[in-house]
């Protein structure tokens, strides 16, 4: 087991809790998962999420005091920012494509419809009322909301990523603008707590096996019974059908064509990013894993992933992007008698891709985005109802797609200011 490599421990944790869930769920024992195994698994969500918001601050001050020129930071800044703007539109526009050519919402029977929204009724409108507050906070509000007007407030909240970004941003071009004398003590103190930030994440994935052995066994016995929700799985497999489009298709593409890396390498590279992304469904809980492995792993220069991996972890979100599109659509045909116009559905994709933006890199948080997408297209929103019921699993697959979009971008941006160095030997 010692010679093992991480991801096959992670995989083989998340095998044995799915198999130890789903035997405790047959013998009627849900409440020794939830009491005295879940725990384990929320413990380890925590010191990741513990661990994140001090390596953005530290690996993005150190990242940025390197770059000596405000030029390479405009430069690194206008790219990573594009591609992610690119990606997201993609992937909302695949996700139309294929709601429209498959029709999910028309599998559904009128005594499935009206049974999964009284059985998730009150779920549905605890979403909306979050996102009534959010859509009628006025036009600017997102700007608003990047400007902290505490910092200290901001660094104790995973909810606020951007908001310390922006600060460390500023912290990071005033090192830049100082003399070197003076910013040199500075950015050697942060290297070398940097040193130690690392050093900790490798600490709290030796329990990585554990904590997602945990939370796969609680994720076994809380699943609902789907016997009457049938008519959710072509729903779902369009869903699934996007995601793996993204993965396996766009993703490889532009590795190959933007920075000339091979996609078995890349995956290989960041399975274990993947596979955490996938057992804790938060972009933010990964994100220390996944910066590791993508610069580790993958060769991209620290200077550049300690830019683009955090950032992305809080305005990429390809796969939430993805199932917004099909989950408005699917709710669409569902619930309103009539097909929803182009108009309409070209603004799904303009809306989509800002709420994924403003998402928060924890479990579920683009469903209440959602909300706002649905409220755009005049889609009724208590059609939320309808999709909670396998919200989970498929949360666990987008968050995947997120991490893997966020890794792309991070190399292909460092291929295109040359900072993609040779990755390390990496043992599986």
């Amino acid at each position: 087991m010692k010679k093992l490599a991480l991801h096959w421990k992670i995989l083989l944790g998340m095998i044995l809790g799915l198999l130890f869930g789903l035997v405790m769920k047959n013998l009627e024992q849900k409440g020794i998962v939830i009491d005295w195994i879940k725990p384990f698994g929320t413990i380890f969500i925590n010191l990741l999420k513990m661990i994140a918001v001090p390596l953005i601050v530290v690996s993005l001050i150190v990242g940025l005091a390197d770059l000596k020129d405000i030029s390479k930071l405009s430069k690194l800044g206008g790219r990573t920012v594009f591609f992610y703007l690119c990606s997201t539109v993609i992937a909302v526009i695949i996700g139309l494509l294929l709601a429209n050519l498959i029709k999910p919402g028309t599998y559904i029977n009128e005594e499935s419809r009206i049974s999964l929204l009284e059985n998730f009724s009150v779920d549905a409108s605890q979403k909306i009322e979050l996102a009534v507050k959010a859509k009628n906070s006025g036009p600017l509000q997102p700007l608003i909301d990047i400007v902290p007007d505490n910092f200290f407030k901001a660094l104790s909240d995973n909810g606020s990523m951007l908001q310390v970004i922006f600060f460390v941003i500023l912290i990071g071009i005033g090192l830049i603008l100082i003399e070197e004398k003076k910013s040199k003590p500075v950015v050697d103190f942060f290297k070398g707590l940097n040193d130690v930030i690392l050093k900790i994440i490798d600490i709290i994935m030796l329990f990585s096996p554990v904590g997602v052995f945990a939370l796969m066994a609680a994720l076994m016995v809380e699943i609902p019974d789907f016997s009457t929700l049938g008519a959710l799985g072509i729903y779902g497999l369009t869903v699934l059908l996007g995601l793996f489009l993204m993965m396996f298709v766009f993703y490889p593409s532009l590795l190959m064509i933007f920075a000339k890396v091979n996609p078995i390498q890349f995956f290989n590279a960041i399975a274990p990013a993947q596979l955490l992304a996938f057992s804790t469904s938060s972009s933010a809980a990964a994100l220390p894993v996944t910066m590791e492995c993508v610069t580790e792993r993958l060769g991209v220069d620290e200077e550049v992933s300690s830019f683009v991996l955090p950032l992305g972890a809080t305005v990429n979100m390809d796969g939430t992007s993805l199932y917004q599109a099909v989950a408005a659509i699917f709710i669409a045909q569902a619930m309103l008698p009539e097909a929803l116009d182009l108009n309409t559905q070209l603004m799904i994709v303009v809306t989509a891709t800002l709420a994924s933006i403003g998402s928060a890199a924890v479990p579920s948080a683009g469903m209440v985005m959602l909300v706002i997408v649905l409220g755009q297209a005049g889609i009724p929103e208590a059609g939320l109802a309808l999709i909670f019921a396998i919200d989970r699993p498929l949360d666990m697959c987008r968050t995947v797609v997120n991490v893997t979009s966020d890794a792309t971008i991070a190399t292909i941006v460092a291929k295109s200011v040359g900072k993609l160095n040779k990755p390390k030997e990496i043992n599986f």
